[in-house]
This record gives C-alpha cells, sequence and structure tokens, in this order.
C-alpha cells in the first residue's frame, strides 16, 4: 500500500476483512470489494453497469494500481470515502485524491457506487479515451577508452521506394528495379512493397556513405518511385567495428518485450546483443510519459492529465583503443577461416582490442569461443614445471615421438631436427618440443596444471580421464580449451609479473596473485627465446622487449588422406601490451598466426 501524506487522509486497518460483524450494514466488505476489483483493472460489481470499462482502463494494462481508501464519513444511506490513487507508470508515480460517494438503498439494502470516468484515471470525463504515451530520448553512446564515441549518431541514408510517387500498376516493377539497384531480394521487396499503403515509404536498406558508394547502382535515381533519405543511426566507426563485442540496436522481439515486465513495448527500439543488451537500461535512458484524455473529435488537442520529462542515458565506458581494434580488424581482414584478435594492457588488464575476422559470421570468438590452445598452453605447463624444482638449464628429452599408453606424440611438421635429442627445458619451449613435454606429464598434476593457469588468469583443465588425455593437456590438447581473450591474458599476465584480469567495461576488484615476481621474469626471459631462437622468429625484428609462444592444436575428424584441420595460435607481448591472434584453420602457430602478429605489433 502507498505511504499517505499524515495530512492527508487516516486509515482504517480493518479494510482488508471482508467479513460482517453483527449489526454491520457491509461497508467494509463494498470498499474492500472496490478496492480489490479497481486494483485488478477490473469495475467492481456495487457499480452500475453498461460501461466499457476493460476498454476504457486498457491503456493502462500492465501499470499496477495501489488504491488506499480511508475512513468513511457517513451520513444517513451515504457514505463518502477519501480514496489515494497510485499508478506506476514505467517507473514514475501518478499519485491522486477523489472522494468516493456511496450510497445504501435498494430491497434489500445495498451499497452502490455511481458510475464515473475518474473510476478509470483522474480527470477523466465522459466520452473520452485514454492513452499512455511515452518516447525515449536519444540512446547514449558507447565510449572507447580515451572517451571518444564509438557506438554514436553517423550518417546514413535511407534507400527504398515512395509509393506516393508513382501509379499503383508502376509498384512492382520499381520495386523490382529498386531490389536489383541495391542487390537486395527482389521478391521480398516487391511483396512488401504491395502490401504496405499507396503513400508509403518501403526501405529496402540503410547504408553509410562508404557503403553506399560501392553498393548502389548509378541508375538508381533514375527509377520511378526511387528514394534516397538522409538520417543518422547510432553506429560504429565502421560496419565491422567491435561488431560482436558491442552488438547490435533494433526493434525489439516478442522474448525481450516479455521479459521486460512491461518496461519495453511493441515497437520500441533496445539492444539485441553484446554491450548493447547488456547494458541496455543504462544506454537507454527513461522514457518521457504522457497520460491524455481525448474526445477523438476532429482537430481536437488531447488534454494532458500527467505528465513526466524524459531522462537521458547514461554513456557506457569501455576500455577498447578505437585505432588499436581497427588495426587489429585490419589484420584479419586477409583472412579467409574465422579468426580473432584480443590485444591486452598488462598493467591495467584493460581490453585494448576484440576483434574478430569476417569468417566467423558474427560468432565472437575472441572473448567467447573456446579451442584447444596447441604449445601457447606450454607457458602454463612451464610455469607448473618450474613449480615443480626445474630450472629453464635443466636437461630434457626431445624426441622424434614418445609412447604414453599406448598414444604416440609427435612433433609438428617441420619441427627443427637440430633440436632433436638432449635439450634444455629453454630449448624445449623456444622450439616447442611435443615430446619433451609429454615426457614430463609424470612431473606435474592435474590440479598443478590448474593452479598455474589460475596464476597466470585462465582456469586450467579438469581432472584427465586417463594418463594419455593428461599427457595431450600439457601440449595445450586433450580436454584443455581456452578462449582467445584467455590466452592473451597468459601473455599479459607474463609482462606484468603478477595475475592479470582482463576487463572491458568494469574494472574489477585486484585479486591476489600467485604468480610470483621470479616466475613471471623466468616465463618472460622464456617466451623472448622463442622470438630469438624458436619458432616466433617473425617477431625477431620488433625489439628486445617481445615474447612469444606459437601453438597448433589438431581438431576435429581426418580428411580423405588421414590428415586433421588444425588451430593456429601465436601470444605474445610487447611492453605494456599482450597479444592473443587464433586462426581456426591454419598451417600452424608459426606460418600462420606469425605473419598475423608482426603485421598487428609492426603497426
Amino acid at each position: 500500500m502507498s505511504r499517505i501524506p499524515a495530512f492527508a487522509l487516516v486509515f482504517v486497518a480493518a479494510l482488508g476483512l471482508v467479513g460482517c460483524a453483527p449489526g454491520d450494514d457491509g461497508l467494509d466488505d463494498a470498499l474492500a470489494e472496490i478496492e480489490s476489483a479497481l486494483e485488478r483493472h477490473e469495475l467492481p460489481e456495487l457499480v452500475d453497469g453498461g460501461h466499457d470499462f476493460a476498454a476504457l482502463v486498457e491503456p493502462l494494462a500492465g501499470h499496477p494500481l495501489d488504491l488506499t481508501l480511508g475512513e468513511a464519513e457517513r451520513e444517513g444511506s451515504v457514505a463518502r470515502v477519501p480514496a489515494v490513487w497510485s499508478w506506476d507508470l514505467d517507473g514514475r508515480e501518478w499519485t491522486y485524491e477523489q472522494t468516493l460517494e456511496l450510497s445504501r438503498d435498494g430491497e434489500p439494502l445495498a451499497w452502490t457506487l455511481p458510475w464515473s470516468p475518474s473510476l478509470v484515471a483522474d480527470g477523466l470525463k465522459e466520452g473520452e479515451t485514454l492513452a499512455v504515451t511515452r518516447e525515449y530520448p536519444g540512446r547514449a553512446p558507447i565510449l572507447g577508452g580515451d572517451g571518444e564515441p564509438i557506438v554514436t549518431e553517423r550518417p546514413v541514408t535511407r534507400y527504398g521506394l515512395d509509393k506516393s510517387w508513382i501509379e499503383p500498376a508502376q509498384v512492382e516493377q520499381s520495386a523490382r528495379d529498386i531490389a536489383a539497384a541495391l542487390q537486395v531480394d527482389a521478391d521480398e521487396f516487391a511483396a512488401r512493397a504491395a502490401a504496405m499503403g499507396e503513400l508509403a515509404f518501403v526501405e529496402a536498406i540503410v547504408l553509410r556513405p562508404e557503403d553506399a558508394a560501392a553498393r548502389v547502382a548509378p541508375g538508381f535515381t533514375e527509377i520511378p518511385g526511387a528514394s534516397a533519405i538522409e538520417a543518422t543511426m547510432q553506429l560504429a566507426p565502421t560496419r565491422t567495428f567491435a561488431r560482436e563485442v558491442l552488438g547490435t540496436v533494433g526493434e525489439a522481439t516478442a522474448e525481450i518485450i516479455e521479459s521486460s515486465d512491461g518496461e519495453i513495448a511493441t515497437g520500441e527500439q533496445t539492444g539485441l546483443s553484446g554491450l548493447q543488451a547488456e547494458y541496455d537500461d543504462q544506454l537507454r535512458g527513461e522514457p518521457a510519459v504522457t497520460v491524455t484524455a481525448s474526445t477523438g473529435e476532429e482537430g481536437a488537442e488531447p488534454r494532458v492529465l500527467a505528465e513526466w520529462p524524459a531522462a537521458d542515458g547514461e554513456p557506457l565506458q569501455t576500455t577498447l583503443d578505437i585505432p588499436l581494434q581497427q588495426r587489429a580488424e585490419s589484420v584479419l581482414a586477409r583472412v579467409e577461416s574465422a579468426s580473432a584478435l584480443v590485444a591486452i594492457r598488462p598493467s591495467t588488464g584493460e581490453v585494448l582490442a576484440a576483434a574478430n575476422g569476417e569468417a566467423n559470421g558474427g560468432f565472437d570468438a575472441a572473448t567467447t569461443g573456446r579451442y584447444a590452445p596447441g604449445s601457447t598452453f606450454k607457458v602454463v605447463t612451464t610455469l607448473a614445471l618450474l613449480r615443480s624444482g626445474m630450472a629453464p638449464d635443466d636437461a630434457v628429452a626431445c624426441a622424434e615421438e614418445t609412447t604414453v599408453d599406448g598414444y604416440t606424440f609427435h612433433n609438428y611438421g617441420g619441427y627443427p631436427v637440430s633440436a632433436l635429442g638432449g635439450i634444455t627445458l629453454r630449448e624445449a619451449v623456444a622450439h616447442s618440443c611435443n615430446t619433451a613435454f609429454v615426457g614430463l606429464h609424470d612431473r606435474v598434476t592435474d590440479a598443478d596444471l590448474r593452479d598455474a593457469a589460475e596464476a597466470l588468469g585462465v582456469g586450467g583443465p579438469d581432472d584427465a580421464g586417463s594418463q594419455t588425455e593428461h599427457a595431450a593437456n600439457m601440449i595445450g590438447q586433450g580436454i584443455v580449451t581456452e578462449t582467445p581473450l584467455g590466452m592473451a591474458t597468459v601473455a599479459a599476465s607474463v609482462a606484468a609479473g603478477r595475475t592479470v584480469s582482463p576487463f572491458l567495461t568494469e574494472a574489477p576488484e585486484e585479486a591476489e596473485s600467485s604468480l610470483t615476481a621470479e616466475e613471471a621474469e623466468t616465463l618472460r626471459g622464456l617466451m623472448h627465446a622463442v622470438v630469438t631462437e624458436g619458432s616466433g622468429t617473425a617477431l625477431a625484428g620488433l625489439g628486445s622487449d617481445v615474447g612469444a609462444k606459437t601453438g597448433t592444436a589438431e581438431f576435429g575428424q581426418p580428411d580423405g588422406n588421414g590428415e586433421l584441420a588444425s588451430h593456429a595460435w601465436m601470444i605474445a607481448f610487447q611492453g605494456d601490451l599482450a597479444v592473443a591472434v587464433f586462426v581456426e584453420r591454419g598451417d600452424g602457430g608459426a606460418n600462420t598466426a606469425g605473419p598475423l602478429m608482426a603485421d598487428f605489433l609492426d603497426g
């Protein structure tokens, strides 16, 4: 029940009781019925019928009413009851007072309440209908790390057919000609054009100026009825800019409307995916709400019964670096397979870029795609081995193949013969010797791998189901999976010398790091050796502060030649920048991911 000011009313605590004490004339029951029915948006039975109450109150459907009745003042067969109405209109409280006058008459005697439109809404008069409208302010922008808008109002052109410019007989041909000129489905567009009103503008496509130059045929404006309307839309700098991460805005779906508890109505714009959906309430703001009464007469202005102004949404601050994100997407533009590139600032954990290749088909591989990380996971395994007592100069055996419980492990194709035999752990990391790491599988447990992974900012594998699976986990296969964001975090933690917690919008509370400075320094040296003498020489010309680890992970089913497809990975750090490059189908980390990493860091 609403809180009523002390000066306004004195309440009867027993109003909710519907039982009648001996000698009671039934007024308590009548008031309880009024209160209960109106709060259900129904007309109480003791009110005169013959009125379409349901239609009148329908605009307020979904808006809760809290009705509070005060102490009745009796005068013979008349009772006057103060009432306070409190509607919840999208979080805006519409409160007003009325006095209900009931009379007790008839045979048998019963309390009745005369009909009045004010039972529907304050100030509503006979012959008027009610309307509740809301209008959202412009959507707040999404900002980059430097405060510059990423998603904001940008110019676009709405291309389509204006049916008011042509005769009805011309509509189908013009629609098909326009569809051809704009490279959209002719049958679908012609069907929509036929179904819409005679004066309608039928939109075919909305294009940015740079996209229109390549897509719109030169003769578009000569087609009868062809129209191009200049407008603005909430857009990122480019069509592809962090599209999977930022998400999209569009007309609310039925599912969104149903789950919004009345906050979102049909036809309203809302975030549909990504950050736009996750932070929709913040970005959308609060609508201007207006309650009006109208007679429906031509030229008559609706009367405003109540109104509240809009509240602007708040911009969403992200950590994305606009030039770095654009460079990452430019690097991936030439990749035909699904791909991703994630960049993190190790000193803070800020995600500076989270790019997805065009071949991803809209899937956010960068932050949500989980894949076998291959030998990039050897950074985690190496930390576990260091914690087991090993040192970089300790001898290990790198054989051409090694067998665990009947399964034979090999090195990657093209592994240098000069790095076979007795080598150091440092050399095994630099050249990425699978058999050396597999041969050490009994030095560390599943729990050791998880502890090392957590120290570097990721989760690590579950318990292996066999020794073979555990051995495979050592080289980033088996049951190990990780996201490109996760593997960039591994590189960032090594570079920062502590466990990094990456973030895109809000910095998390700094967690206690289980990675020591000494461990991180050793790992940095080993990853630098990958660049100077091992599988990461594609980065050799980028300076002395660069460290990396390549990775190749087989997956799927063998092809006709018995060969498996391979993920290609590389993780790297350069100064205060840590990066992961992932290509779903590639020719090994060194050959496929390495040049992409070099291109990105060189820029």
